[in-house]
């Protein structure tokens, strides 16, 4: 969303999230590992060696799961750069719906935001890489907020305080 003066100019919502990143993970093990892995695995990849963009050095993480042609248990080796890959379609989703924010996005206000950046809240934006994937296919310098899993909350919670000084005024 872009947000001015306390209100949101223009927005999108998608539904991606960090669940979506496991069951992304998920997919990507069974396919291309023959490996079951559970949703607490997935997102265990995603903190450890989760990827959107390619690292200078990739990381490497054992992974346990049930081999799908066997059935018996089978531990694979992956890397970041498998991450990126299995996280491709999700944060492209991501990529797409604020470069259409953007294209929306009155002159005035797309100047102070390629001049501050972007800010990516939530808990899908401590994803490795995410910032350097949209600062790349958008041009604009991306930052993480302080404190992503709390920011919308405390957003909220001032703008409802704002709102609030003008009651006794209505």
């Amino acid at each position: 969303a872009v947000i001015s003066l306390g209100g949101t100019v223009v927005s999108a919502s998608i539904k991606i999230a960090g669940d979506d990143f496991d069951e992304a993970l998920v997919r990507y093990m069974r396919k291309k590992h023959n490996l079951l892995i559970g949703e607490r695995t997935a997102e265990d990849i995603k903190i450890k060696i989760g990827s959107a963009y390619k690292r200078p050095e990739p990381d490497y993480m054992d992974v346990r799961g049930r081999n799908l042609v066997t059935g018996l248990p089978k531990t694979v080796k992956v890397s970041s750069e498998e991450t990126e890959e299995a996280l491709k379609e999700p944060t492209l989703q991501i990529v797409e719906a604020i470069h259409g924010v953007l294209e929306r996005t009155p002159p005035e206000l797309a100047a102070d935001i390629a001049d501050r950046g972007i800010v990516l809240t939530g808990g899908g934006s401590l994803l490795r890489g995410l910032e350097e994937l949209i600062s790349e296919r958008t041009g604009i310098n991306t930052m993480t907020a302080e404190d992503p899993m709390t920011a919308v909350a405390i957003g909220t919670g001032k703008y409802v305080e704002f709102l609030g000084g003008y009651k006794d005024e209505i």
